[in-house]
């Protein structure tokens, strides 16, 4: 089968489209015959090994998983030992970010980690959902009528869906990221705009209830100055130092007001919870390309450089 590969930490460069065996499923897996895989971030810090507590996943030296590829849809092609519930040709998908591997023709995958998709979902869209959808799930949870949300990395698959949520909310949104995206953020709902290149929001003198950070790099003192009275700061991720410092110093420097991190239960169930939100029309995933595996390498650079409006779909159907 098809598929793109690595063996060493690196850039785009040190991705290969060859071919390798069809894998076997393993007990409790199913293999699929891969319809469509979104690029997640999380792919290009696999792929760089970058932040560096990315490797104590990922492996120390080198990579475990040779195949990238986490946000997967599929179609069943043969179930492991002790699965049921599933049945052959069954269109499925998940979020498998610690077992990888979307980014080929075929992939085997934990069961339990899988749902169906719904059909009123297209692949390319179902495949966008699972864990940016996820994340921007758990960011928005418990947002209220006139909360004032500012999300770092608005633009990107997690925060245009974050976006979605928190204007059905009722939340005053302001969206940091690069001006490039600034018309396009406003369409989605924005009330604000910032460019990160350009000013700092923790400089602004504004204050926020709610902050949902993509990539934390700042500390809590300075998080802490752009935080109303009992407002709560999450971040997705982020260097070593700048997440130490959150986890560490949130809890001593920060005062009536919470500054941590932000867990996503990823799973079955918050698979089916997103899956029925793009269905009920709640986010709705923006869609830049679909693409074949040979642009696997570009993908994930654009995707690490922070330029994609919303989301990339590797298509193996396409070569």
């Amino acid at each position: 089968m098809r598929a793109v590969i690595y063996d060493s930490y690196g850039g785009p460069e040190v991705l290969r489209l060859t071919d390798i065996d069809v894998p076997e499923p393993a007990k409790g897996q199913i293999r699929v015959k891969v319809l469509a895989c979104a690029v997640n971030l999380s792919d290009w810090e696999h792929l760089t090994g970058s932040p560096l507590w990315v490797r104590t996943v990922a492996g120390l030296f080198r990579p475990k998983k040779p195949v990238l590829g986490s946000d997967i849809v599929g179609l069943i092609d043969k179930l492991g030992e002790g699965v049921s519930g599933f049945d052959i040709g069954q269109r499925v998908m998940g979020d498998y970010v610690f077992s990888l591997g979307g980014f080929a023709e075929y992939v085997c995958v934990p069961a339990k980690e899988t749902v169906a998709v719904p059909d009123a979902l297209s692949d390319e869209v179902a495949a966008c959902l699972p864990q940016a959808g996820g994340i921007a799930v758990a960011g928005t949870e418990g947002l209220s009528q006139g909360d004032r949300l500012l999300i770092n990395g608005a633009g990107g698959g997690s925060g245009t869906m974050a976006l979605q949520l928190a204007k059905t909310a009722g939340a005053h949104v302001t969206a940091v990221d690069n001006s490039k995206k600034f018309e396009w953020l406003i369409t989605l709902g924005a009330d604000d705009v910032i460019d990160y290149s350009k000013v700092d929001f923790t400089e602004t003198g504004a204050k926020w209830d709610r902050i949902l950070d993509m990539v934390a790099t700042r500390g809590p003192r300075e998080l802490s100055r752009a935080l109303a009275e009992g407002g709560t700061y999450k971040a997705l991720g982020g260097g070593v130092p700048s997440l130490l410092s959150i986890v560490i110093g949130g809890k001593l420097l920060s005062r009536n007001r919470s500054i941590g991190m932000l867990l996503v239960p990823s799973g079955e169930a918050l698979t089916n919870r997103v899956a029925e939100l793009a269905v009920e029309g709640r986010i709705t995933p923006h869609l830049e390309a679909v693409l074949p595996l040979s642009s696997v390498p570009e993908a994930l650079d654009r995707t690490g450089r922070g330029d994609v409006l919303g989301k990339l779909v590797i298509k193996p159907g396409l070569e």
